[in-house]
């Protein structure tokens, strides 16, 4: 599931510095997603950039203080982008390096740039301000913004030579991204109410007594929101058990990456999970030695060998 990577001799400087564009993008804008692509090879690490890049621009998009109808303009523009990639029609000196970068990893690595498509189908939901009902409607939103990104990433990854499993390794891909989103929601809880977006299923919030939201730095008068985040907690961790049988396919790199930028929001979770109310006040995040630690750990495979063992003791 690879292909030859030529070196950087064989790299035009305009595709060059089209990467840098994109590490910059990333360095600044994606710090845990930084962490842990720092650890792998150049040439994967750039082609992880680039598809970043694009994902942010998506994003932003998304997120931006623009008229609806403007936003939609703008997201068929990037898909036609993407098309263009798709096709290899975006040259080297093309003005946009984010095209430029993409296109190139697409050439070099079996990219399935569907999982992009669906990124942009993601955020549209958002844009025409889509609620869930239930957690089987939440998983649609979570595998277009996250699991697509899962799959696509797995397409620069590969799959090591004769792996046991690794026919499913999509499948963990896509689980582990939707781990990563589940996370992403519980930490930003407050900051999308600010926004007027709720994505916690809304028979989860009947539940535990939280249909009012999330609008002031205090739990709902008379709910169970720690019970609600710990509710939630739960499901991100069998997400993230399930999903984390992806590494031992994974060369040593690869995997150690995927460690890294996981158990970041693993760690993420133990946090909200210890202190609910704590994603009401702001932004949880983790300090920049603990985010080193949990890459070393993933680079030395110590995840990696506890999901293996795990794996071997459920089988026996």
């Amino acid at each position: 599931m690879s292909r030859t990577v030529e070196s950087d001799q064989h790299v035009s400087a305009a595709v060059l510095a089209a990467y840098s564009y994109c590490e910059t993008v990333t360095g600044q804008q994606a710090r845990n997603f930084a962490y842990g692509i720092r650890l792998l090879p150049t040439a994967k690490r750039r082609a992880m950039s680039a598809v970043y890049a694009f994902s942010r621009r998506v994003d932003d998009i998304g997120d931006g203080a623009l008229p609806p109808d403007v936003k939609a303009d703008r997201l068929d523009e990037t898909r036609a982008l993407l098309a263009r990639v798709r096709d290899g029609d975006v040259a080297e000196d093309d003005t946009d390096p984010v095209g430029v970068a993409l296109t190139h990893a697409a050439q070099q690595f079996p990219i399935p740039l569907g999982g992009l498509d669906e990124l942009i189908d993601g955020v549209l939901m958002d844009l025409h301000g889509e609620t869930y009902e239930t957690w089987d409607d939440l998983k649609v939103y979570c595998r277009c913004v996250a699991g697509a990104i899962g799959r696509v990433s797995l397409g620069i990854f590969g799959t090591e030579p004769g792996a046991r499993g690794a026919e499913r390794a999509s499948e963990y891909a896509d689980t582990l991204g939707l781990a990563l989103q589940l996370t992403n929601i519980l930490r930003d809880v407050r900051e999308d109410a600010a926004d007027g977006r709720t994505y916690l299923p809304a028979d989860d919030l009947a539940k535990f007594g939280c249909s009012a939201g999330f609008d002031a730095p205090t739990p709902p008068a008379g709910s169970d929101f720690a019970g609600l985040v710990h509710f939630e907690v739960r499901r991100a961790r069998a997400l993230f058990a399930e999903g984390y049988r992806l590494l031992p396919l994974l060369d040593r790199r690869s995997g150690a990456c995927v460690a890294a930028m996981a158990g970041i929001y693993r760690r993420l979770l133990d946090r909200i999970e210890r202190e609910p109310e704590a994603v009401l006040r702001g932004r949880v995040s983790l300090p920049g030695r603990e985010k080193a630690y949990v890459a070393v750990r993933g680079l030395s495979g110590l995840d990696a060998r506890s999901v293996s063992r795990q794996h071997l003791r459920r089988r026996a």
